[in-house]
């Protein structure tokens, strides 16, 4: 149930839906339109998106700061990190368990907590923030691309496809 009261926390992984949104559907994310429609007039406390930049100064040139730029215009308090590049050539970017802390520190001053992700990992963070600590938990993203444990796991599950004026094409 939706309520005007209630206080609502979103997290976003914003490298899970840049990626679903590109490779998906050949375009990016309205943020402000996502949102607008999963706050739904419910009083928004806290949103945090979560960024890696990337290691090349010619990707940042290319349009990754006025990115980020447009988060932060669309309200988005963004924490960011480096791409970590490990002997070999492995690539690592998570942000999963700094997303995870900060939910679960938040989730006192919160009635509802949004995820905007895809990712399965996150499972066990519903399951806490729900029957732990008794918030509810809503998940948003690209249904196709999002674990099936995740949706069934969240209190309710938005597919970012349904939501009008969603994806800008490129």
């Amino acid at each position: 149930m939706v309520y005007k009261d209630q206080r609502v926390g979103i997290f976003i992984d914003i490298q899970n839906l840049y990626h679903s949104s590109k490779n998906l559907y050949q375009g990016r994310v309205n943020y402000r339109e996502l949102i607008k429609n999963l706050v739904k007039g419910r009083q928004l406390i806290r949103m945090i998106g979560y960024v890696v930049k990337s290691e090349t100064r010619e990707d940042a040139a290319t349009g990754e700061s006025s990115f980020f730029d447009a988060l932060v215009k669309a309200g988005i308090e963004l924490r960011s990190k480096d791409l970590q590049i490990f002997p070999g050539g492995v690539k690592k970017a998570d942000w999963d368990v700094g997303m995870a802390v900060d939910a679960i520190r938040m989730a006192n001053s919160l009635d509802v907590i949004i995820l905007v992700t895809g990712d399965g990992d996150f499972i066990p963070l519903v399951e806490y923030l729900k029957w732990g600590l008794g918030r509810e938990v809503e998940v948003a993203a690209f249904g196709r691309s999002t674990s099936a444990k995740l949706k069934e796991s969240a209190d309710s599950f938005t597919d970012i496809v349904e939501i009008p004026k969603k994806i800008i094409k490129r």
